[in-house]
């Protein structure tokens, strides 16, 4: 469990994304009931828009947005790198044009300390290099040693600018790509790195499921087992239960929500598009053993009808349907932990649900 100053996570735990300081779709009381107790916003898009000044107005992020529970920011690294134009790296840090309007902005590991401990985040991360993959091994090797030297600025910043004062707590990035070794190195630099968490970066990027629990075999035993290890990026319901095997203890991800708006919704055998015929007449609840507001109140038809007639009610149910399973995942998963059955419980869920891609 994490103690945060704006409450308590049960772990292992599953953060939705409010990318904009939003959840998209839903309001925060509907995210709230779905079971979450964290979310995620995120550092470039916030920073674009509405800005640091207004959100400091404002009481800090979950105060503009009426999120009453704890909130992690990414440190932006991610979208400078895949939604920026003209992304310029130094050492100093980054320079780039906005997506948004072309207008020059430069990221460096103080001015990501300064940003999320500004926008009020119970967990800011550091500011790393990232890059696509594949890469050439050197490029993956500088991108890994930059990461590392920018996190020691972050913890010098954050330090300074009295980031534990105001109630923030730092994590710090392993990288490394898919090479064993630089893994194993960058996960031993961020454990003796003064952070109070560990995350693991790079992955869920496009390689194979089996080479990202590898890293995670190469990884989590070098990171320190009385910080939380956070897996960036990951949420498909069986990587839950492969992260949690290897020592994970957050997630997030934007797939769900995304998902939903797509009528890609989650079942205990696996994914399904409610577009489908079949639904089209099926009086009777998607999952009837979901206990979410969506499934105990409208019928699978309804569902079907609300996409097929291109209405906004049907991405705010599946949204709230896609992200009350994966909290009813994680219930699962920490009931089992805590009764000693996991890996018969992970065996359960592996025979009947069919991830997309697997053969029936």
């Amino acid at each position: 469990m994490l103690t945060l100053p704006r409450g308590t996570v049960q772990t292992p735990a599953f953060m939705p994304v409010g990318t904009q300081a939003t959840v998209k779709t839903l309001a925060p009381e509907e995210v709230r009931a779905t079971g979450a107790e964290i979310i995620l916003a995120n550092t470039y898009h916030l920073m674009l828009r509405p800005g640091l000044d207004l959100l400091r107005e404002a009481g800090g992020v979950p105060n503009f947005m009426r999120w009453d529970g704890p909130m992690l920011t990414d440190s932006g690294g991610f979208q400078v790198f895949s939604l920026a134009h003209n992304a310029k790296i130094r050492e100093e840090g980054v320079t780039f044009r906005s997506h948004i309007d072309g207008d020059l902005h430069t990221l460096t590991p103080e001015r990501a300390m300064e940003l999320e401990i500004g926008f009020g985040a119970d967990i800011v991360m550091a500011l790393d290099h990232v890059i696509g993959l594949p890469a050439p091994r050197a490029d993956v090797q500088d991108a890994m040693e930059r990461s590392h030297r920018w996190l020691d600025r972050c913890v010098t910043a954050f330090a300074e600018q009295d980031g534990a004062a105001s109630g923030s707590s730092l994590f710090g990035i392993c990288q490394g790509g898919l090479e064993p070794d630089l893994r194993k190195i960058s996960a031993q630099y961020i454990a003796q790195a003064e952070v109070s968490g560990c995350a693991v970066g790079g992955l869920s990027v496009g390689e194979p499921k089996e080479e990202m629990a590898a890293m995670l075999e190469i990884c989590c035993p070098e990171l320190p087992r009385d910080k939380p290890r956070y897996l960036m990026g990951v949420g498909s319901p069986e990587d839950l239960w492969m992260g949690v095997e290897r020592g994970i203890d957050l997630f997030d991800c934007v797939l769900q929500t995304r998902l939903a708006r797509n009528a890609a919704l989650f079942t205990p055998d696996g994914r399904i598009n409610i577009k489908s015929r079949a639904y089209s007449r099926l009086h009777a609840p998607l999952d009837p053993s979901c206990d979410c507001s969506s499934c105990t109140t409208y019928t699978a038809a309804y569902l079907h009808h609300l996409f097929k007639a291109d209405e906004v009610l049907g991405l705010r149910l599946a949204s709230i349907h896609n992200l009350r399973f994966l909290a009813r995942q994680m219930e699962a998963i920490r009931t089992a932990i805590a009764s000693g059955t996991f890996l018969a419980a992970k065996a359960e869920f592996a025979a009947r649900y069919r991830p997309v891609g697997r053969a029936a």
